[in-house]
Formats: C-alpha cells, sequence, structure tokens
C-alpha cells in the first residue's frame, strides 16, 4: 500500500526549507507567499457589483459586512501551483504563522482551494525539529475566531479609510489618507510638537564645585542656598512658571548671582551627612514585539521595519521564536535554556534563586504565545553562528540572545551614596548658607548586568555609576574650583520610532505585527520626516489631524481607539459578534454616533481654517497646493484696485525648518527679507531681450524679459530656468544665464544606440540624461555642462537608479534563471521596485518587503518582461496602422510571453527537481 502523501502549505519559501528537512519524504512542503487573495479594490469588482455601498468599499455593509475577495493578478500562477500540488495529496496541513494574520491566511487558503481530503491546521512557535514534531501530533481545525478578529480589522480598515480619505482630498490635498491606527500615531506626533511650540525656555544657572579630600578629587553640584533648594529644569512647567508647589522654597540662580558664589566659595568645606542605600535592580523582561523595536532602534539604530524584516529572516531559518508576540512569558524549556547558558558563561552564582515570571503589562497580551527568544532547547551562542547568518542577523541575534538569557540571571546589588557638604559664600554681598549633592552608585555584584543592560530613551536618567571617597559627617575637604554653567529648560523630546511605538503600547493602540507598519505608513505619506532619529510632523500633519479633530474626534481618540482594540480582541475569544460590532461601529447606536452618520451629517468644512496655523496677527502659516507657505499681510502689500485693501503676499519658508522653529520671531524675519529685486544680466544676442535674475516663490531663476511693447506670438512663452543650487542670484552672469536659458544641452549622439541624441537637463527631481525615453540621473547640476557621450553612455549601462540612490538595496535575491543577474529589491522614485538590472517591476500593492520571496520575484520579472515596456507618461500613441500589422505585433509580444513563461516555469521545475534529489539522497 502506497503510502499517504502529505501537502504542507507555509507563507514563505525559507520557511518552507527550514521545515522539509524536519519532515519526513511523505510531506511536501509549499509556500502561498502571503496572503493568496485580499479584499477586492471597487475597480476589480465586476461591473454588475459595482453599484452603492458595495461598489464603494468592496464591502457589502447592507448584508452583514460581507466582503468581496479577490485573487490578485500576481497570485493567479501560485494558486494554480498550489491546486495542481493538492491533486495528488491525501492531506491538506496549514502551517501558516499562529496569529490571527496566519489563521487569516489559512483560512483563505481552505476557501480558495476547496480541498476535497482531509485539512489540518498545524502551529508552532519556532522551526526546531522538537516544535515541528510537536505540532505534527497536535494538530487541530482552523480557530474561526481568530478569522473573524482579523476580517473584522480589514474591513474596519477598509470603512474607515475609504469614508474619511476622500474628505482629507477635497479639504487638505490629494493623495492622503486616514486610518484607524496610523491616524492616532500622527496624533501623538503633532500633539508632541504643539508641546514644543507651545513650550516657554527659562535660562537658570548652576554651580558645581570640585573638591578635593585625603582619599580622592571629586565635584558636587549646589543643592540649597539658605535653606531653599536650587532650580533645575525639573522644577520649571512647559509655560516657563515653577511648576512646585513650594514656589517661595525653589532659589534660581541668575549668572550674576552664580558667578558672585562661586568667585567668594571658603576654601574648606565640611560633609554633613553622608547617606547609604541599598542598591538593587532587576533584569528586564524578555522581548516581545514592541520591546524588540524598541531596543533595535535604541542599540542598532535599526527601523521598525528594518528589525521586523531582520526577525522575520531569523525565525523563517529556525534561529528565534516567532517574533509577533505580545507576551513576555517564557516555556519551562526556554528557562532551563536560558539558566544554562547564564550559568556556563557567568557562573551558577550570576543565576537568579527561582526561575523567573515576568506579569504582563498589556491586559490583552496574550498568554498562551512566548516571548521572542533564541530557538531550541539549548540556545545557539551568537559567536557559533557567524557564517550562518548576515551581519544585521547576527546584531540582531546577539540582542535578543543577550536579553532572554539576561532575564533569568540574578539582580545587580550595591549601594547608592549620597554625601552632603556645607560651605558659605557672598550673596547679594551678604553672606549665604550653601549644601552641595553628589551622588554615586556602585555594584558590587553585577548580577544580570554581566550580559546585558536595557538601552534607555531618556539618557539624562542613566544612573550615575561611581565610587565616591569614604567621607563621614565632620570630615573637611578642600574646595580647589567652581565652574558655573547656564542652562536653559528643553521642550520635550520628539518621538523616535522607539518611543512613540512604547507609546502606542502604553496606551492600547495598535498590535505586535502592526508597530513596523504604523511607523512606514507614516513617513511615507508624508506627515512625519526623520531628522536623526527624531519624527519631524510635516505642516501638512497638521492640517490632518485638525480636521479629524474638529470634524472626526472620537476616531483619534487615543481612548476609543484602545477599546476598539480591545473589541477587537473580544472578537477573537468569540465573546462579541462581529457583525453586530461592525454594524454599531458603523451605523451607530444610542451611546455611538457611528461612522456613516458622521459622515452623512459632516457640515461645511472651512478648508482655509484646516489648513492654516496663526503665527502672529499679521503671519499665518498656509498649506496651499505646492506645500506649506507664509500669508502676510503689511505695508509692503498690494492694494486691489477695486477695494483698495491690501492683499495678502506669500513668502516661503525653509524646507527644512521644523514647525517648532517657526516662531513669531522667525516668521516676522522671513517676511522682512527684501526679496531680491530684478537683476539685469544684459541682452541675449540670440533673442534681443534683456536676461534678468530674480527671486520667486519657488527660487531663484533667470528669465528673458519683454521689450516695451513687445508682444508674444500666441502659444510662445519666454524662456525661464531655475538656478543651480550652487548659484546666487545677485552674483550670477549673462554667460551663465544663457547656458541655463538654453537647456536641455546637446550631449552629443550616441552611435551605439540608434544615432539618437543625448540630451542633459534639470528637472523636477533633480538632474539627469535622457536618451529617448531612457533616462538616468546625474549626481550633480554642474555635470548638465560637463558630462560627455562616453560618460553618458556608461550611466545609461547602470541601473536606473543607481546615481541617484546612494542607500544599498532593500533586499538581495539569487540571480534570475532567465537573465544570470542578481535580483535586488531597491527604493526607486516612486516606490520600491524588483530588478535583475535591465527588467523593473513594482512591488505589488499590499506586499511587504520582508514578505517577497524568491519564487514571487521571478515570477514577477517574468511576467514584465513577457507583457514587455508600459506606455511612457507624455508618449502619443503611434499613427493606427493596418489589421495585418497588429495582428503580427499582437502574435510577436505572445510568442514573447509564452516562451518566457515556459522558461521561467521549466527553471523553477528544475530547481524543485534537483532539491527533492537531494532530498531523497540522490
Amino acid at each position: 500500500m502506497a503510502a499517504s502523501k502529505k501537502l504542507v502549505i507555509v507563507e514563505s519559501p525559507t520557511k518552507a526549507r527550514t521545515i522539509r528537512g524536519f519532515l519526513g519524504k511523505e510531506y511536501e512542503v509549499v509556500a502561498s507567499v502571503g496572503h493568496i487573495r485580499d479584499l477586492a479594490e471597487p475597480s476589480e469588482l465586476p461591473a454588475e457589483l459595482k453599484h452603492g455601498e458595495l461598489g464603494k468599499f468592496a464591502v457589502d455593509v447592507g448584508n452583514d459586512f460581507a466582503p468581496y475577495y479577490v485573487v490578485s493578478d500576481n497570485k493567479k500562477q501560485t494558486v494554480a501551483q498550489l491546486k495542481r500540488a493538492l491533486k495528488d495529496a491525501d492531506e491538506l496541513w496549514l502551517a501558516t504563522d499562529e496569529d490571527r494574520e496566519g489563521e487569516a491566511i489559512a483560512w483563505h487558503l481552505l476557501e480558495v482551494l476547496k480541498p476535497k481530503v482531509p485539512v489540518c491546521r498545524m502551529v508552532f512557535h519556532e522551526i526546531t525539529k522538537q516544535a515541528i514534531d510537536e505540532a505534527v501530533a497536535n494538530t487541530r481545525e482552523i480557530d474561526t475566531n481568530l478569522v473573524d478578529a482579523q476580517e473584522t480589522r480589514r474591513i474596519l480598515d477598509r470603512l474607515y479609510g475609504y469614508d474619511i480619505s476622500p474628505v482629507l482630498w477635497r479639504k487638505v490635498g490629494p493623495k492622503l489618507s486616514a486610518g484607524r491606527v496610523q491616524s492616532v500615531a500622527t496624533r501623538l506626533v503633532v500633539d508632541r510638537e504643539r508641546e514644543r511650540m507651545d513650550f516657554i525656555s527659562v535660562d537658570y544657572c548652576s554651580v558645581t564645585a570640585q573638591f578635593n579630600s585625603a582619599e580622592s578629587d571629586f565635584s558636587a553640584r549646589l543643592n540649597t542656598v539658605n535653606g531653599k533648594k536650587v532650580a533645575t529644569g525639573a522644577d520649571f512647567n512647559e509655560h516657563g512658571e515653577l511648576s512646585a508647589k513650594n514656589v517661595g522654597e525653589i532659589h534660581i540662580l541668575n549668572a550674576e548671582a552664580a558667578q558672585e558664589i562661586a568667585a567668594t566659595l571658603a576654601k574648606q568645606a565640611q560633609v554633613v551627612n553622608r547617606e547609604t542605600k541599598p542598591y538593587r535592580r532587576r533584569p528586564a523582561a524578555p522581548f516581545t514585539t514592541s520591546t524588540l523595536q524598541q531596543e533595535a532602534s535604541r542599540k542598532l539604530n535599526l527601523s521598525s521595519w528594518q528589525a521586523m524584516s531582520v526577525a522575520q529572516s531569523l525565525y523563517e531559518k529556525g534561529y528565534i521564536t516567532y517574533m509577533r508576540t505580545d507576551s513576555s512569558n517564557l516555556s519551562a524549556q526556554a528557562v532551563n535554556a536560558a539558566r544554562t547558558a547564564a550559568a556556563q558563561l557567568y557562573g551558577g552564582n550570576s543565576v537568579a534563586p527561582q526561575p523567573r515570571v515576568y506579569a504582563q503589562k498589556n491586559k490583552s497580551a496574550q498568554e498562551a504565545h512566548e516571548a521572542i527568544r533564541p530557538a531550541g532547547e539549548v540556545f545557539a551562542q551568537p559567536q557559533s553562528l557567524k557564517r550562518q547568518l548576515t551581519s544585521s542577523e547576527l546584531a540582531l541575534y546577539d540582542l535578543i540572545w543577550k536579553r532572554t538569557v539576561a532575564s533569568q540571571m540574578a539582580d545587580a546589588t550595591g549601594s547608592t551614596d549620597t554625601i552632603t557638604i556645607a560651605d558659605t559664600a557672598s550673596l547679594s554681598g551678604t553672606s549665604a548658607q550653601l549644601e552641595f549633592k553628589v551622588s554615586g552608585t556602585v555594584i558590587t555584584f553585577p548580577g544580570f548586568l554581566a550580559a546585558y543592560e536595557e538601552g534607555r530613551d531618556d539618557k539624562s536618567r542613566a544612573e550615575k555609576m561611581e565610587r565616591l571617597p569614604l567621607l563621614e559627617a565632620g570630615d573637611a575637604v578642600q574646595i580647589t574650583g567652581a565652574e558655573v554653567k547656564e542652562h536653559n529648560t528643553t521642550p520635550p523630546a520628539r518621538y523616535t520610532e522607539a518611543s512613540l511605538t512604547k507609546r502606542l503600547e502604553e496606551l492600547g493602540v495598535g498590535r505586535p505585527s502592526t508597530y513596523a507598519t504604523i511607523m512606514s505608513t507614516i513617513i511615507d505619506r508624508g506627515y512625519v520626516a526623520k531628522n536623526g532619529n527624531a519624527l519631524v510632523p510635516n505642516w501638512i500633519a497638521f492640517s490632518v489631524i485638525r480636521l479629524l479633530e474638529n470634524h472626526f474626534a472620537e476616531l483619534v481618540d487615543y481612548d476609543f481607539t484602545a477599546t476598539m482594540e480591545a473589541d477587537l480582541d473580544d472578537i477573537a475569544a468569540g465573546t462579541k459578534n462581529r457583525e453586530n460590532w461592525l454594524r454599531e461601529f458603523y451605523f451607530g447606536s444610542a451611546t455611538h454616533p457611528g461612522l456613516r452618520r458622521v459622515v452623512d451629517n459632516l457640515g461645511e468644512v472651512d478648508a482655509r481654517a484646516i489648513n492654516t496655523v496663526q503665527i502672529s496677527k499679521n503671519i499665518a502659516l498656509r498649506n496651499g497646493r505646492y506645500g506649506p507657505y507664509l500669508e502676510v499681510l503689511d505695508e509692503k502689500c498690494e492694494r486691489d484696485d477695486n477695494t483698495g485693501k491690501r492683499k495678502p503676499r506669500a513668502v516661503s519658508i525653509p524646507a527644512d525648518l521644523a514647525p517648532d522653529e517657526l516662531t513669531e520671531q522667525k516668521a516676522t524675519e522671513l517676511a522682512a527679507a527684501e526679496p531680491a529685486s530684478d537683476r539685469v544680466l544684459g541682452v541675449n544676442p540670440a533673442s534681443g531681450r534683456n536676461v534678468i535674475a530674480k527671486t520667486g516663490r519657488f527660487g531663484a531663476y533667470v528669465a528673458e524679459q519683454l521689450a516695451d511693447g513687445e508682444e508674444l506670438p500666441k502659444g510662445e512663452k519666454l524662456p525661464i530656468a531655475s538656478l543651480f543650487k550652487t548659484m546666487d542670484p545677485e552674483t550670477v552672469d549673462l554667460e551663465t544665464a544663457i547656458k541655463l536659458l538654453s537647456l536641455p544641452r546637446e550631449v552629443g549622439v550616441d552611435t551605439e544606440h540608434g544615432d539618437e541624441m543625448i540630451y542633459a537637463q534639470n528637472g523636477r527631481y533633480g538632474p539627469y540624461i535622457k536618451r529617448g525615453i531612457e533616462t538616468r540621473s546625474l549626481s550633480s547640476e554642474a555635470e548638465i555642462f560637463s558630462i560627455d557621450v562616453k560618460g553618458a553612455q556608461a550611466l545609461f549601462a547602470s541601473p536606473k537608479y543607481g546615481k541617484r540612490k546612494v542607500t544599498g538595496p532593500l533586499r538581495v535575491f539569487d540571480v534570475d534563471p532567465v537573465t544570470g543577474r542578481p535580483i535586488v529589491v531597491r527604493d526607486g522614485r516612486f516606490g520600491p521596485y524588483i530588478t535583475d538590472g535591465s527588467t523593473n517591476v513594482t512591488v505589488p500593492r499590499g506586499e511587504g518587503i520582508p514578505e517577497l520571496t524568491y519564487e514571487q520575484v521571478v515570477d514577477l520579472l517574468a511576467a514584465k518582461r513577457a507583457k514587455g515596456s508600459a506606455k511612457k507618461w507624455g508618449t502619443k500613441a503611434p499613427a493606427r496602422k493596418a489589421a495585418v500589422k497588429r495582428a503580427a505585433a499582437k502574435k510577436e509580444v505572445d510568442q514573447v510571453r509564452s516562451a518566457a513563461a515556459k522558461k521561467a516555469a521549466e527553471t523553477r521545475k528544475a530547481n524543485r527537481e534537483a532539491r527533492l534529489a537531494v532530498e531523497r539522497g540522490e
């Protein structure tokens, strides 16, 4: 009797390869490459369904919110392959991830494949032999509650985005979007910037004295003057006022007073107190998704997306447990592995007396899940994996290994000493009693610190680890000098990806699988920009959040969003009904107005007010079609011919000016700056017109000027050209101006490419060269006039964005089986794209770059080659040709497509047969 064949489906080819090594020959492991279908775009609906609410959302809100799913074009081939594999199988095992997303993928596979054989759901939290064996022995059915929870989130996000985003398009700007979590995250960043804008800085001084004792030298900071505490930054609120309850008990030192004290200190002081307290510090809990992203940002400078991409790779290769979790639990196996590793490396006394169990801070955390940790019952040491892992994988694995091992180690112990020293000095001509204080912590037993110490977002709170001299009350010390420092209070720090993730988790907004996507979304949408690690909101984000706060307040309310997350968790637990919950959210109830009712009764939205921030009485910031600018009303403004009233004038603002830096003083300076008057450079001999240099709203430029009484023929425009960034309208000369006005420059004829002319010119995205419809970016504006034909040919031979992008590829795959060239994913002008150096294809909408697989990118490139080049913008359709020629062209395209698809299929088949041969030992 022939052995039964079991088809195992996972999401990723990497995961498939790893699992295949742990299963017997009766198992065939294949990958679905993520989701095989998704909620349709309205444009993908059949014509008969493109009406009403279903046509708007691809969700039938009047029929229990039934979603309409479609298999995307790029997944049809995958589905066909899965169906062929299923025909030869006696059982179907769905082994997608154990979270809601994985459960939904398994359910979609079941719905699309419609298997006629028994189906098992197989789950595991790590890819090791033991975990896979346990999963095989403990299969279950698909959890429909988890599927409902994921489907509800997807439908909820569609309703939210498709109802509110059009309001943003009409009242703020095109291509904007609103989202259940992204809008709340954006509001947090904007609120922090508002705090910084409203912050009033206060100046104060401190005095630090240097002391000498028989044992050592040390320094201490002035703490009190005549019994009153000397003010520090923590004593002031955001309004520049003392925030202490007993304001009269705080002494603010100005520069004059501080200098007087420092100059008149008595040279001999006395120790009046030494206080010693025991110090004990417990290790941090093992990583959850949130804390992993935070620590990877602090210590490895990885973005949330990068951290999750690397973690995904480590999980699929079998080195760590599942990386999307909100639990800090460790299994008994993991606890034993961590304690064993700690004892071997740091000694038996470094291990905690009893296994540590960490309480969940997040009440909705799924206790059945496990923290992120090294996989297996014995943790592989990082140094043993140098050959198996990339540098980024090794760095993240090392972080996870250290955190896990440290979590089961003993507390760090020691003592914290505080020494108080009394002295006298002159203040306002009279004697003043002073007290200086200094604290230091001495670690006598490092415990877990021998392995790992958690990073901090607030570096100022770091403990001062130093040993103080052994001084007791009554001991005399000498003062050898004093230093006065001037300080000013600083506004709250901007969020980083790490601290924003932490804040979202504290508020209960979002879930582990969404944090990286949230960060990427708010940056990609242009709401937030990164300045170093800091997240700085753009002015457009202020307009979006103002509109949402004014008209959709509940949807960006932190508590309401957290409650929605809790409700979605209840749906996953089976304690709430999906349809009822969606109905109340969308149509409303007695206590909740409902999204539909709010949108239908939106009323008048004052777009001007939404897009305006008043800076002063006569200056406002406006978000316009081409970006933010200042609208100024002053004596420089021209008067309207009809009304006689002054018309506001527009003043550009520097692109790199952060919102909190646009103070009233700065706005007044920008408004007062006189625009450069038109400067006549001379006459262009080719046209006989004057050439002028001037500065406009969008920067400096040169242009020809009409002579008195001259009129241009209809349809003709005066030549105009922007100055290069290195040029100044006050110093540019006529020769340079004529060169700019003559652009594009003819570089020369490319005899190796059909004798096509090569042009060099400046464009919206910077300097570039052009040959036919093909373009390449130049590294600098100066190259427009210096590049020659050979240099241009070399550029055209390189990948399209190689010169413009200085960063490396986002991902690298093996060579393409058709061209033999490496396949990479790069960040292009219009988003990420896949390329083998000759064929480019955009990453499909909805696909995450970390989830892309080798098989998928090969298929996408093959399909693009078969399809041929897309029509370029600005080109006209060719003249109508004879039917015979059209038929011949179509036949040629079909042949190319068929040949390319056949070759790709043969290559995949050969690769698969080779792998199977290796597994069979042939």
